[in-house]
């Protein structure tokens, strides 16, 4: 890494000039660094200021391990950090910038596995001035749009499961999708993709802006906000989004269910529900729906920052870059298990969204559902569907990521 940042005229080495501006170079980004972990602006840094700058950043460390880094650079044992013992420690180390590995971390949260309640991406004051932010979003918007679209007849499945699959009608993946081909050909295992993808663009930004204002009003003063901080400002961020699109929801779980030639298009769809059953049946499943972003969120930001936190600890050790395979399986199991503790919910919320559209079905409730399901199916109706729902994790992270990048290059975000 030295050799690469350093090397002028990329002869695959350094000669003394090039060796003595890279040091040049190196030291006054070290020099930025040190003045941002010095809060007290003393000319040294101590255990405190380390373990108050990793919180900003999103990071907890105890006091205890901020002393075995103090240690490390301490040369004269006053348990404190000066200038030059910071940039004698730091001068061959290629690592520039602590806060853009921290931030490495946080913008891997994007990846969109179709279930997009996870919490916002944060921006620095630098990104937002720049105007980086916006293509941050583009970007995943784009590998949302291209995931959702390989991954559509996994979803179409799954809704199929969660609202016609009971003991009697026992529907497996390869007779799921037979079905499927069967009566509408192999075009029918897109339907529902169209406002799926149509969806993310209002959502995302909806929820970006709700979650700035939040972290307003929440008052604090970090850049980053602290884990609970985030938990609670990204939640309101994605019951505001969905609430906002919420009438979107219900006209894909209808498009998803519709039979061959029920419909002529979304606008269609949505006319004939305005004119049978009026304005309200838009909003069928909200509450279920809402009721399922907190364990969803929830789970989700504190698996990540577990794994997140553990990788760091245990293997931090000459480089805190997890590099992609780490990134990808933090974020997979994450959205994993967050998906894993929503789902009764998610499926109560999509029966009801169809209860319209399957004939002879009487009006019930969210407790009346979640009765019946129990009393005809057991525990294990509450999780129709989540085998198609779970095999398509790790294919839309894949695509997420790698579309993802290259939207990124595209766009000119500088890669992390």
């Amino acid at each position: 890494k030295i050799v690469k940042a350093g090397d002028k005229d990329l002869d695959g080495q350094l000669d003394f000039e090039e060796f003595v501006h890279y040091l040049q170079d190196h030291e006054k980004k070290l020099r930025l660094v040190f003045k941002s972990l010095d809060k007290k602006n003393d000319g040294r840094i101590d255990a405190q200021e380390i373990v108050q700058s990793l919180r900003d950043l999103g990071v907890k460390i105890s006091e205890q391990q901020a002393e075995k880094i103090l240690k490390s650079m301490d040369k004269n044992g006053t348990m404190t950090i000066d200038w030059n013992e910071w940039r004698d420690y730091h001068l061959l180390h290629p690592v520039e910038n602590i806060p853009e590995i921290i931030l490495y971390w946080k913008h891997s949260t994007i990846f969109d596995v179709g279930e997009n309640l996870t919490v916002p991406d944060e921006f620095t004051v630098e990104e937002r001035q720049t105007g980086m932010w916006w293509r941050h979003l583009v970007a995943g918007g784009g590998a949302g749009a291209v995931s959702r679209t390989c991954t559509a007849p996994l979803d179409r499945l799954k809704v199929l499961m969660q609202v016609h699959a009971s003991r009697s009608n026992n529907m497996c993946i390869i007779g799921g999708f037979t079905q499927m081909i069967r009566e509408g050909g192999t075009r029918s295992l897109w339907r529902g993709n169209g406002i799926n993808v149509l969806k993310i663009a209002p959502e995302s930004a909806i929820k970006f802006m709700a979650y700035e204002q939040i972290k307003r009003f929440i008052g604090t003063d970090q850049e980053m906000l602290r884990i609970h901080e985030r938990l609670l400002a990204g939640s309101l961020a994605g019951a505001i989004a969905q609430s906002s699109i919420y009438p979107m929801e219900v006209l894909k779980t209808r498009m998803a269910l519709r039979k061959t030639g029920q419909y002529s298009g979304m606008l269609d769809c949505a006319k004939n529900i305005l004119s049978k059953e009026g304005m309200a049946a838009f909003y069928k499943g909200y509450i279920p729906n809402m009721l399922g972003i907190i364990p969803y969120a929830g789970i989700d930001l504190a698996v990540y920052e577990t794994l997140k936190n553990a990788w760091l600890q245990r293997y931090a050790v000459n480089s805190a870059d997890p590099g992609v395979f780490v990134l990808l399986a933090c974020g997979t199991i994450s959205s994993t298990c967050g998906q894993l503790a929503s789902y009764p919910l998610a499926l109560v919320r999509t029966r009801m969204q169809a209860q319209a559209s399957v004939e002879g079905a009487p009006e019930v409730t969210m407790r009346g559902l979640f009765k019946h399901i129990l009393k005809t199916e057991g525990a294990f109706g509450l999780y129709r569907g989540l085998a198609p729902n779970f095999m398509k994790v790790i294919p839309a992270v894949s695509i997420s990521y790698v579309v993802y990048e290259n939207l990124k290059m595209t766009l000119g975000v500088q890669s992390r």
